[in-house]
C-alpha cells in the first residue's frame, strides 16, 4: 500500500484521495494553509488521517517561522485555522491538543529546538496511529469468523489512517490470519468513498469483495448474504453514540432488524468522553455540489435544493461492541469506555 501521508524533507506529502482509484497522485504541501485546504477539500479524509494531517500542518507552520515573531500568537492562529477545517472528527482536535501540550511544555526553548519538538510530536502521532490500528486489528479479528461476509460503509482502511486501517484493519487482520472473508463494500454517496477507495484498497490487499449501492444493503441482509457489519467512526460520545459517515445509522437499524452484529472499530482518540451523548456531536454540512454532481457530471437540475450532512449518529443501542486498541467495549458503554480510558492512561 502507498503511504497515506508522511513528513518528508520538511514538507507534508499526501496521496490525493479525490483522484483515486484512477490516478495515484501525491500532493506536496510546503505551507500549513495547503494542509488545511487539503483537509477541507477531502484530498485527505478519515478521522485518524485528519488528526495526523493537522499535527503535521501545525508543525509545518511553526517550521516556517523566523526569529522575532510572536510565537504564541502564531501558534494560536495556526491552531484556530486547522480547527476550522472539519468539525465532526474528534481525532483532529485530539491531535491538536497533543501538539498544544508539547508547545506549552517547551515554549521557553529556542525557536529551532521548538520546531524540532513539534515535528517529533507530529511524527509520534503518526507512528502511534499505525500501531494503534494494528492493535485494533488484533482485538477485532476475534469477532470475524471464518467464512464471514462483512458489510462496510465509507472507507475505514489505510487511506483513512496513517496506516493499516480501523474497520478494514479488523478485516485485514482476520484475512492475514488465514480466515476466509468476503467484503460487501457500500458505495457511500455522495463522494463514493466505498466505490473509489475501499474497493481500491481491497483489490490491492487481495481481499475478495463486491461493490453494492447503499440501498442494496437491507435486501442482502434479509437474503442472508451479510453476516456482520463493521464501520469506523469519527466521534464517539461517552454513552457509545457514534458519529460516522452519513448512512451508517440506517445500516445499524437494518442490522438490528435482521439480527446481525454491528461493530464500530476506532482508536481511542476518536472517543470524546466530554460528551454525554451523540446529540452533542457537531455534524458537518458540506457543499450541495457534492450531491448535485458525480465528479464533473451534473446528476440533477442545476440549482436543485440539497441537504448534505456528512455524518449521522448511530445510537448506542444499535452497536454490538466498539473495538479499540485497548480492548473491546461492550454495553453499557458509559462504563466500559470509561474503564478503557483509565487503562489507556495507565
Amino acid at each position: 500500500m502507498l503511504p497515506t501521508i508522511e513528513w518528508k524533507d520538511g514538507k507534508v506529502v499526501m496521496i490525493d484521495q479525490r483522484l483515486l482509484p484512477h490516478k495515484e497522485v501525491y500532493i506536496t504541501c510546503t505551507e500549513h494553509e495547503q494542509v488545511a485546504a487539503a483537509i477541507e477539500q477531502m484530498a485527505i479524509r478519515g478521522a485518524p488521517a485528519i488528526g495526523v494531517a493537522a499535527a503535521f500542518g501545525l508543525a509545518l507552520g511553526i517550521s516556517k517561522l523566523k526569529s522575532g515573531y510572536k510565537i504564541e500568537d502564531k501558534f494560536d492562529a495556526l491552531c484556530r485555522r486547522l480547527e476550522k477545517t472539519r468539525p465532526t472528527a474528534r481525532n483532529l482536535f485530539w491531535a491538536l491538543e497533543r501538539m498544544k501540550a508539547a508547545f506549552e511544555a517547551n515554549r521557553l526553548v529556542p525557536l529551532e529546538n521548538l520546531k524540532d519538538v513539534l515535528i517529533e510530536e507530529a511524527l509520534a502521532i503518526e507512528a502511534e496511529d499505525i500501531e494503534t490500528c494494528r492493535r485494533i486489528g488484533v482485538w477485532g479479528k476475534s469477532l470475524v469468523r471464518d467464512g464471514a461476509s462483512i458489510l462496510t460503509h465509507c472507507n475505514a482502511g489505510e487511506l483513512a489512517t496513517a496506516g493499516y486501517g480501523t474497520a478494514l484493519g479488523v478485516i485485514r487482520a482476520a484475512f492475514e490470519d488465514g480466515k476466509k472473508v468476503h467484503v460487501w463494500a457500500g458505495e457511500t454517496r455522495p463522494l463514493l468513498q466505498g466505490a473509489r477507495l475501499t474497493a481500491w484498497e481491497l483489490r490491492k490487499l487481495g481481499i475478495p469483495f463486491t461493490l453494492i449501492t447503499d440501498s442494496m444493503a437491507g435486501h442482502l441482509m434479509r437474503q442472508g448474504e451479510i453476516s456482520q457489519v463493521i464501520t469506523g467512526a469519527d466521534r464517539i460520545a461517552g454513552n457509545g453514540d457514534t458519529a460516522n459517515k452519513i448512512g451508517t445509522y440506517g445500516l445499524a437499524v437494518l442490522a438490528k432488524e435482521n439480527g446481525l452484529p454491528f461493530y464500530i472499530a476506532a482508536p481511542f482518540s476518536t472517543v470524546d468522553l466530554s460528551l454525554a451523548s451523540g446529540q452533542e456531536i457537531p455534524i458537518e454540512e458540506r457543499s450541495a455540489e457534492e450531491v448535485r454532481r458525480a465528479g464533473a457530471y451534473l446528476l440533477t437540475l442545476d440549482g436543485t435544493p440539497v441537504r448534505n450532512p456528512a455524518f449521522d449518529v448511530t445510537p448506542f443501542k444499535y452497536i454490538t461492541s466498539i473495538i479499540t486498541e485497548n480492548g473491546i467495549a461492550l454495553p453499557p458503554y458509559d462504563k466500559s469506555l470509561a474503564d478503557l480510558a483509565r487503562l489507556k492512561k495507565a
